[in-house]
């Protein structure tokens, strides 16, 4: 299905298309370029209609769901192109434009997550792990990678965070939260399936939930006490890029460093024992 021209498909079935499943084929095709950096609740709202009719319409092309959907889309871009494309970078560029795409790509992922920055979430946001009795970072696939970033740099500050690899422990561990626990949940999309089901057993339990994500609407937002938004576009076809890791961590930097203010004495010692503890393993 990836080869296949959506465009053609979607004109192909048009006549067979609900009413509503018409919007939705009407919005896709006059606004190519955005509906591939929007998630499904995005594009619901853009339509006016529900989350359940974009996935219908999905379906109806014969797709398993939206992400599905996404990565078609972005392949008949490429072709209706003629040439493979990374966003802006093509086959052709030389080591040196790519070089100063690529910058160019992370400044600007950096710049538009500073702009979205609201004071006032990451006071709160530090406020809620400040008071935790312990604090999980969630995230799978590459949003694993930054948890586990998340874990490697507050625990050389504080003995109360956590991290697991495996979806099965993730569950678990939301399973086993308080309402005295503040859980981190880290997802581009905030659409992965085992991330929102963290969300909602951590909810259930009456942890705080903070969301590091791109979509301030998403399943994930849905559970979120606070959300912090990052601005960097990834396509389907550019899963775990890295302006999309550098605009979360940069994020988790903020967080880190005013938790570090904020408990000055204690991080400073933890710092200090940290560091002398895997003193002996370097040269």
């Amino acid at each position: 299905m990836g080869n296949q021209d959506i465009f053609s498909l979607i004109h192909s079935r048009y006549n067979s298309f609900t009413n509503t499943e018409k919007k939705v084929a009407d919005y896709i095709l006059e606004n190519i370029k955005d509906v591939i950096y929007m998630s499904i609740t995005d594009l619901a709202d853009a339509c006016g209609v529900g989350e359940s009719s974009v996935f219908r319409f999905c379906k109806t092309m014969d797709l398993k769901g939206y992400q599905e959907f996404k990565i078609v889309l972005a392949h008949s871009i490429s072709l209706d192109n003629e040439t493979p494309q990374l966003g802006a970078i093509t086959m052709q560029d030389t080591i040196a434009e790519l070089s100063s795409k690529v910058l160019s790509s992370n400044v600007h992922a950096l710049t538009e997550t500073f702009n979205l920055l609201s004071e006032n979430d990451i006071a709160r946001a530090v406020e809620c792990m400040v008071k935790a009795q312990r604090i999980h970072f969630f995230g799978v696939g590459s949003s694993l990678m930054t948890a586990m970033e998340a874990k490697n740099k507050f625990m050389r500050i504080t003995n109360k965070t956590e991290c697991s690899i495996d979806s099965h422990l993730q569950i678990m561990s939301a399973a086993l939260m308080t309402d005295q626990d503040v859980a981190v949940l880290i997802s581009y999309s905030g659409s992965t399936k085992d991330t929102i089901e963290v969300a909602k057993v951590a909810k259930e339990r009456g942890a705080k939930i903070i969301s590091i994500t791109r979509f301030a609407k998403s399943p994930l937002t849905s559970f979120a006490d606070i959300t912090l938004l990052c601005g960097a576009n990834e396509g389907p076809l550019q899963g775990g890029s890295l302006s999309a890791k550098i605009s979360q961590l940069y994020l988790l930097d903020l967080l880190y460093l005013e938790y570090f203010k904020q408990t000055n004495k204690e991080s400073v010692h933890n710092k200090e024992l940290t560091a002398e503890a895997v003193i002996e393993k370097m040269l």
